[in-house]
């Protein structure tokens, strides 16, 4: 599974700018609308472009642009000194934006990110999760692109909506240890009330399985990274079998831990076991919440990787295309049927 994409001086498959476009278009916008839903257009047109399909973007953001809302206003500031006070404050999310978007013009963005990757990742089910999902987009742009200013400001606008939208979860449980990220998925209890909006269905989680049976004591950096990527990938699979429950949500399950897994390369290895365990804790989380009681068949698919985020990009809809592109990291052939039946579940909208 690469994480650390291709080396170009471009987005890879953008020779036209695109991207940069694409992320001054959106920068004017919220990172949410009315009042919760999240603005993916930034995570979309990253994936898009990134998968060679930069000629429909400003299409596509023709259409999702009518979606979005401006930001909202300023109120105070924030700082070295107050930021604690406004954690976890979502009216003070352009406060945050505007804080991040200071630090990453006066500092590198990698010393950004690794001050506040710490303070932040206890709040990873914030938004439901798309916050670091934005931000593993970010990052996977600035490692393996050309650090441009939009690419930048995006990242800082991934981190302040984190910071505005912090969400710890509930003090959990332990359950028996689980041999393998597959089995742990299937072994989470669901939520007792299955109605509401993410945030009350967390409410209800009680306990997870120990996964990895360690919890990331005594694996080393490598380890902590291939049990990522195992994660990742079953997630992925899950959905092919598991989808039909809640086909938007549950794509969560597999992009929050792999937008840990694409951050990892910025991060100093001391931060890669606890962003393990956070990265568990929100696929764990979003499984509990929205898994269906059984599982249903699916059919195995014969395109290729390009062929099925071809597929994706022509169906338009913001989540299938990030789960498209995570399952093509995951890259093998029931990740392919996954990503197929994201298409089949979801409405197109172009």
């Amino acid at each position: 599974m690469d994480t650390t994409g291709d080396t170009a001086d471009h987005t890879p498959g953008d020779t036209t700018g695109t991207l940069d476009e694409a992320l001054e278009r959106l920068h004017t916008s919220g990172p949410e609308r009315q009042g919760w839903l999240s603005n993916h257009g930034p995570m979309a047109v990253e994936a898009l472009v990134r998968h060679g399909q930069a000629p429909i973007v400003h299409r596509w953001l023709d259409y999702y642009r009518a979606k979005l809302e401006d930001m909202p206003s300023t109120d105070t500031p924030v700082t070295a000194a107050n930021w604690r006070e406004a954690l976890a404050d979502p009216r003070r999310i352009a406060d945050w934006t505007e804080y991040f978007e200071r630090e990453t013009t006066e500092r590198p963005w990698r010393d950004v990110l690794v001050e506040w990757w710490p303070r932040l990742l206890p709040g990873i089910a914030a938004g439901a999760t798309h916050p670091v999902i934005r931000v593993g987009h970010a990052v996977r742009t600035l490692l393996t692109t050309e650090e441009t200013a939009p690419r930048v400001l995006e990242l800082a606008h991934g981190l302040g909506y984190w910071a505005a939208r912090h969400q710890p979860l509930p003090v959990l449980g332990r359950l028996a240890p689980a041999p393998s990220a597959a089995a742990a998925l299937d072994a989470v209890p669901p939520v007792p009330v299955r109605e509401g909006g993410i945030r009350e269905r967390f409410a209800g989680l009680s306990a997870f399985p120990v996964w990895p049976p360690t919890e990331g004591q005594g694996l080393g950096p490598d380890d902590v990274h291939d049990r990522l990527a195992e994660l990742v990938a079953a997630a992925v699979h899950r959905y092919a079998t598991h989808g039909h429950g809640s086909p938007i949500m549950l794509v969560h399950a597999a992009t929050a831990p792999n937008a840990v897994l694409r951050t990892l390369p910025a991060l100093p290895r001391e931060l890669w076991a606890p962003s393990l365990e956070a990265a568990w804790a929100a696929s764990a989380a979003v499984t509990a919440a929205y898994s269906p009681a059984a599982a249903a068949p699916y059919a195995p698919t014969g395109l290729s990787p390009e062929e099925v985020f071809e597929r994706a990009a022509r169906h338009g809809d913001d989540h299938t295309i990030k789960f498209t592109d995570t399952a093509l990291d995951v890259g093998d052939g029931t990740a392919l049927a996954a990503a197929v039946r994201s298409i089949d579940l979801n409405d197109p909208v172009l």
